[in-house]
């Protein structure tokens, strides 16, 4: 059987060829489909949300399609082996289709990602290493054990004294391979992420004390991020209750399910989310090429 690689420039012809088998796996392909499902609405074609500047392909046979592929610039490469069985000859082909492409890193299922990063990082004489070591959790009923406390409400521009550090704390507490935490200059980038109404925080007597918020929305999942508690009031429950308390609304919403992804190299957090009735779904990594 011969292998095709296509490269596609029209987001809704990439969307209508790969969403049905992307959804096979809706919790593990949540960065691809909630990116996909964006571009075809282009509710939000912003900087790097333009699929004008995306490189997405698919790597197919007569069977159908075996690897699905979108990257969007500066962002790492994500990828899909349909059903999750990686066959040798796609991955070959969709090698020789990306060798003169510059990509970063790639964010996949884990065996999926070592892979290609092998094939890939080989052909350009690079190499890789780990950025983060993750797993991707699904939630389908919040355990009703889980104790009840202050109350969590949308942040908004009030919040703006405390929003922008709290938000630069999270990314810099390892996630995103950051490591420095930038102190905020402009406003604007903040009150824009408030106005999207994804962002909220826990108050305890009127104080905030930890935050969470939602990022992809997809058919039947809507994702969990953003997940911070300041140092000096962690320990009491609070990211816990947080998080309880937002991935039960949004499955009062209608959402079927919740899904997130930790760093496995915090075990707080990870068994913070099972405790809330998180499950894993598989491990993925996050490597960067070099």
């Amino acid at each position: 059987m011969t292998m095709k690689f296509r490269l596609y420039n029209n987001v809704h012809e990439f969307y209508y060829d790969t969403y049905d088998l992307l959804m096979r796996h809706e919790a593990q392909n949540n960065i691809i489909l909630g990116n996909i499902i964006n571009g075809h609405e282009g509710k939000d074609i912003t900087g790097w949300r333009n699929p004008d500047n995306w490189l997405m392909a698919t790597v197919s046979d007569e069977n159908g399609i075996w690897l699905t592929a979108l990257m969007t610039p500066p962002h790492n490469i994500t990828l899909y082996a349909t059903d999750n069985i990686i066959n040798p000859e796609a991955l070959n082909c969709l090698t020789d289709g990306l060798i003169d492409h510059d990509i970063p890193g790639v964010i996949t299922e884990k065996t999926l990602a070592e892979c290609f990063a092998r094939e890939y990082t080989a052909r350009k004489g690079l190499t890789f290493k780990v950025t983060m070591d993750q797993r991707i959790y699904e939630l389908k009923a919040v355990n009703p054990d889980i104790k009840k406390i202050g109350s969590v409400r949308l942040l908004d521009e009030k919040d703006m004294y405390f929003f922008p550090y709290w938000l630069e704390a999270f990314y810099s507490a390892g996630t995103y391979g950051k490591t420095e935490m930038s102190i905020p200059q402009d406003g604007e980038v903040y009150r824009s992420r408030l106005s999207t109404k994804k962002h909220y925080v826990l108050e305890v007597d009127g104080i905030p004390v930890s935050m969470a918020g939602y990022t992809r929305e997809l058919q039947n999942a809507v994702g969990i991020a953003f997940v911070y508690t300041p140092p000096y009031f962690r320990g009491r429950g609070y990211a816990t209750s947080c998080v309880a308390q937002i991935s039960q609304m949004a499955l009062d919403r209608g959402y079927t399910s919740c899904v997130l992804y930790t760093d496995l190299l915090n075990p707080t957090s990870n068994s913070i989310y099972q405790k809330i009735g998180y499950k894993a779904v598989c491990d993925s990594l996050m490597l960067k090429f070099e």
